[in-house]
This record gives structure tokens, sequence and C-alpha cells, in this order.
């Protein structure tokens, strides 16, 4: 298979049927944005009126893609397993996509982490069924008030049914519709509850947000993420990959090895020449002049995060 064979849809397709532009979605820097206390709503809202496309993968696989962060589905006899929930705004939309799919009732949602966008319709795919599993930060952040400092957001506690109740800290193997499931946890990365979810004899794995796939990724630092874990979980996505597996990125067209490769390059240049500039004194604002991901801006700063606010969290992250 070829590295980019799914990945059918374009970067342009891609940001119009997410309906997430820097601001609505709310990842830009704040002194980008007008009124950030209203953006995470925004971006909520923009779940009404979200695009769901879907790609069928391999062995009963498939993604939504439209609403917050991309959605895994695993169809079948037992039910359909469910990875990361979009925007509750889009529930019609996404519970559309799932009965295209198939009419196997919903069993099993897994959150990668607990961003928003990645959680918000926990609370109706636990009421149509679901158990939701999720590592125990995920839980912890999900279950009390948390604040997200780049955001400029404060988070409330979710609704009951929203917080996930079958939690682990390492890994967890699931047997569902005949299929093997790895779940593993990350070292803290973009967050301290990250994990993947690996559909074995399919060979498709979800990433969650530790990749982002021709996006430079947003790295929460307020709940536990940091730059080396990001590069740390790139090494570990690459470890885990042929050149035949099917990658769902958190955030990106689908792809593969080769896709996953290049972002690892990308962020470990950014970083190492921000630790550089850093290293000889440079404060935040020289660092961010002296433009170190500007070879990349014009393809990776598209998305949520421009080389200047990527450049910014990386800063944090290095001596």
């Amino acid at each position: 298979m070829k590295s980019n064979e799914f990945s059918s849809i374009s970067r342009r397709q891609f940001i119009i049927s997410a309906g997430l532009t820097a601001a609505a979605f709310g990842l830009a820097p704040s002194y980008l944005r007008a009124a950030p206390q209203t953006l995470v709503e925004k971006a909520r809202q923009s779940g009404a009126t979200a695009k769901i496309t879907t790609q069928t993968l391999r062995g009963n696989v498939s993604a939504l893609i439209g609403s917050g962060g991309n959605i895994g589905v695993l169809t079948g006899p037992d039910g359909k397993l469910i990875v990361d929930s979009g925007y509750s705004g889009s529930q019609k939309q996404i519970a559309d996509a799932l009965a295209s799919i198939g009419g196997d009732p919903i069993k099993h949602l897994v959150n990668t982490h607990w961003h928003f966008d990645h959680t918000d319709g926990n609370e109706w795919m636990h009421s149509a069924g679901a158990t939701v599993m999720a590592h125990e930060n995920t839980k912890k952040h999900l279950s009390t008030t948390t604040r997200v400092e780049d955001w400029n957001f404060t988070f409330p506690a979710s609704p009951v049914g929203a917080i996930p109740t079958d939690v682990f800290n390492t890994e967890k193997a699931l047997r569902f519709n005949g299929a093997s499931i790895a779940l593993k946890c990350y070292s803290p990365a973009h967050t301290d509850g990250d994990i993947s979810v690996y559909f074995t004899e399919a060979d498709v794995l979800h990433t969650g947000d530790t990749w982002w796939n021709g996006y430079f990724p947003f790295i929460d630092y307020s709940t536990g993420g940091n730059i080396e874990g990001m590069i740390k979980a790139a090494e570990a996505n690459l470890a885990m990959v042929t050149d035949k597996t099917i990658v769902i990125p958190g955030h990106g067209p689908i792809g593969g090895k080769k896709e996953l490769t290049e972002y690892r390059d990308v962020i470990v240049t950014i970083r190492d020449r921000v630790s550089a500039l850093k290293k000889q004194g440079k404060s935040l604002d020289e660092v961010v002049a002296a433009k170190p991901a500007a070879a990349y801006d014009a393809k990776w700063g598209t998305g949520f995060i421009n080389g200047d606010f990527f450049t910014k969290l990386v800063y944090k992250g290095v001596s």
C-alpha cells in the first residue's frame, strides 16, 4: 500500500470539512484573539454545521473526519467501538455517519485524551450505550475544573455521563468484534493522559493528538504536555508502524509511516533550533523573532497553529 493511499482528503478539504480555523478552534495564540473567553464555545457551536466525511479503512475500521478530532470506528456484531467523540453539537451528523456504516449499537468509547474536541460527545454516546474508557488522567481532568492557559479558558467539570468509568494508566487489551484492540498510554506528550488505539489485525493505529498530520501540533503544558514528550510519542508511533500501517492522526488526513516520519523530523528540527537559541540566552521574543520554524510555516502553519506560536510552545519546554 502506498503511504498516501488513504490521504484522499486534501489539506484544504480537511480544513473546510472540519470547520476548524485557528480562530474558531481556539488554538491560536492569545495575541491573535479578540475575545478568548468565547472561542471554545464558538468551536463547539461550529459542530452544529460540521460536515462529516467517512473514510473506510481496513478490517471494519473507518474514520469520521469533520467534528473536532478525528473519530475512529470499529463495527461488527458485538456493536461499535468508537475512538473519540467530537463536538456534542455534531451529534446528529455523527450519529447519521455511524448509521451509514452499520446498524450496530455503540458499546465502547475510547478517549485518546481529555480535550473538548475529542470528548464533548461523550455524554450522548454514553447515553446511547457506550462504556467510556480512557487514561486515569483524562478522567481526572474531565471530573474537575481544568484551565488551559494557552487557550485562556477554564473548563468546568463535565457531566457525570461524560466521565470515563473504565480507566487505566499503562495499557489495556480488548477483544471485540473478533478483533484485537491494544490501548497503550504514552508518557506525557500532548497532555498527561494520551493513549493510542491499535486495531491489530487491521493494522490501523489511532494516535490521538500525539500526531497532527501536516500541521504544527498544540502542546498543552497546563495539563502535563511538553515538547520532549511529543517527540518521544512520535518515536513511539514510528516504532509501532510499518509501511503498510494505516494511521489515523488526531487532526489532519489519514496517513502512514511516511507522513509520521516527516512530522517527527519537523518537530525535532524546530526543537533543536529553539533550544540552541535559548541556550544562547535569547528571550522568548528574540527566539520568536528569529523565526526558527519559518522554513515549515507555509505548509505546517496553515491549520490551527502558526510557526510563531509553535515556537512559543517549544520554548516553554526546552532548556
